[in-house]
């Protein structure tokens, strides 16, 4: 058994990332194993920034979003010398495994790390994204949903009053979870995301036939991964000459209490994070599959794509 241990959260913050770290924390000092905080991330570690944490210094955050750690790109934690400066920096504190909470980004580091040191690793998928391959949940990822459905809620609101089309753009590059989940949930028209083609003419004559058929408003939902939702709306405006307004939700996404979905999967999650790691188990991933916490092998999580699921993709066509 590890007898020290230390979390870190790297990469984007994720609401939920402060209920995973005060599981781990809470219970590995309930197994008699001392536990660590590493500030901001790769760049904390390779900072020597690096304090042991008790039960009390993890009270009062659960309901808190962002992250009580801090996360930080660090471009030297990319190289291998940077690495070696981090893990060197884990054994002056006598730390022997570490619960990694970040993306697909952040796991890749970690892999790296493990792989070079031989440390012990065990990551979580926080990321509002939901695109860490093997599990069906990433931390964060309901609360930042539901932020998306607070905001499409109010412009509808708008919308109707002055019959207007509305292009709301969400966060995911490469993913079109979010957008996906919350213009179906959302009740959007049209739901544009990375992993579907798409025609903005037929999505224009689609809008201006149902204009024409006495409809109110229309609500475009689009993921950031398909390209700009301000020159989007500039077409749709053109190609409809229908009032068109574009919203940017941005990084109030990222913010907000998490949901409790958020806090109960996450406190699940780092439960078994710090129980896997005392253990000795390394290299691998907890998430969730069909409602179960499962663990997915470290480098099958960095290595494989996840994709959107079609029946969401179906979904969100026929309820148009």
């Amino acid at each position: 058994m590890l007898k020290s241990i230390a979390v870190l959260t790297s990469g984007g913050d994720s609401p939920g990332m402060n209920a995973a770290a005060r599981a781990v924390v809470r219970t590995a000092l309930f197994e008699g194993v001392r536990v660590w905080g590493i500030n901001n991330g790769y760049r904390g570690m390779c900072d020597d920034d690096i304090f042991e944490l008790q039960s009390k210094n993890v009270g009062d955050i659960i309901q808190r979003g962002g992250t009580f750690l801090g996360t930080a790109r660090c471009k030297r934690f990319e190289t291998p010398e940077g690495r070696t400066l981090g893990y060197e920096n884990l054994l002056k504190h006598g730390i022997q495994g570490l619960v990694i909470i970040g993306g697909d980004g952040s796991l890749r580091g970690a892999q790296k790390l493990s792989t070079e040191h031989n440390i012990p690793i065990v990551g979580l998928p926080g990321t509002i994204d939901n695109d860490v391959w093997g599990t069906d949940y990433t931390i964060g990822s309901d609360t930042a949903a539901n932020t998306i459905i607070d905001a499409i809620n109010k412009l509808r609101d708008t919308a109707s009053a002055h019959r207007r089309i509305v292009v709301l753009e969400v966060m995911g590059r490469r993913c079109g979870w979010l957008a996906m989940v919350a213009g179906i949930s959302g009740g959007a028209e049209y739901v544009l995301v990375p992993e579907e083609p798409f025609n903005i003419d037929d999505i224009c004559q689609g809008i201006k036939k149902a204009y024409e058929n006495g409809k109110r408003y229309c609500l475009v939902v689009i993921a950031e991964g398909v390209g700009s939702g301000i020159e989007i709306g500039k077409q749709i405006a053109d190609k409809t000459q229908i009032d068109t307004r574009v919203s940017v939700l941005g990084h109030i996404q990222r913010g907000g209490s998490p949901s409790v979905a958020d806090r109960v999967k996450a406190s699940q999650l780092g439960e078994k994070a710090a129980l896997g790691l005392i253990s000795g188990l390394s290299d691998v991933v907890f998430g969730f599959n069909q409602g179960k916490v499962v663990s997915i092998d470290l480098n099958d999580a960095v290595t494989n794509k996840k994709e959107l699921d079609p029946e969401y993709v179906r979904l969100a066509k026929i309820l148009s």
